[in-house]
């Protein structure tokens, strides 16, 4: 079995981190596994949702797709969520089952912080990395290369929104390109919507929108 990995906080998960999740499938892998954060050591999570809430959204989220799991040990272990102690839980889990190196999917903001994250090299060499483009034309940021730090990271996208590529300068590791289509949603903006009363109904499946109506999550009155 070939298996993927795709962590984040899903706050709440919406169909841009499902379309990617999909498209990396098709790499390939024949199951992935969504693995929510507990406590992001380089991003703040709003501690207005809970951790079992937000479990909930990607249970609803994922039900009827028998290509995607969730994986709850960073939520169940509690504490900063390290990438690192993920991946060596899920290679002992799985031991002997997994073809190969497993998947390691992130957004190229993600990627842009690798160098960054505990014990990095040891994580490029037990995953594969693939890298996702999450950035809109017009948003692209561009460093010189006497102020870039190691594995600062920048993807370009044409004007469809179709990723064009990994610029290997700025990125220190191999990797693997997701060539996805820009899916321009985010969950920072989906709360922001919520709060302020404005339109989020479609931006997130059917059965998410319901479990945040009924919980009230985000501020929402509705």
């Amino acid at each position: 079995m070939r298996l993927a990995i795709y962590g984040g906080s899903f706050n709440p998960i919406h169909y841009g981190h499902l379309a990617m999740a999909d498209e990396a499938l098709s790499l390939g892998y024949d199951k992935l596994l969504f693995v929510p954060t507990f406590i992001s050591p380089h991003k703040q999570l709003s501690a207005s949702v809970s951790p079992s809430s937000r479990l909930a959204m990607l249970e609803a989220a994922i039900t009827g797709n028998p290509k995607f799991e969730i994986e709850p040990c960073e939520i169940q272990r509690g504490g900063v969520s390290y990438t690192i102690d993920t991946v060596r839980f899920l290679l002992e889990k799985y031991r002997g089952r997994v073809d190969g190196k497993l998947g390691l999917v992130m957004g190229q903001e993600i990627a842009a912080e690798f160098h960054k994250w505990k014990e990095a090299e040891q994580v490029a060499a037990f995953c594969d990395l693939i890298i996702a483009s999450r950035q809109n034309v017009g948003e692209r940021k561009f460093f010189s290369s006497a102020n870039k730090p190691r594995g600062d990271y920048v993807g370009g996208v044409d004007a469809s929104g179709q990723f064009m590529g990994v610029d290997k300068s700025r990125f220190a590791w191999p990797y693997k390109e997701l060539k996805n289509v820009i899916v321009p949603i985010s969950s920072t903006e989906i709360r922001s919507r919520i709060a302020q009363g404005k339109s989020w109904r479609y931006l997130v499946p059917q059965s998410v929108y319901e479990y945040i109506v009924a919980n009230r999550l985000y501020g929402c009155k509705q």
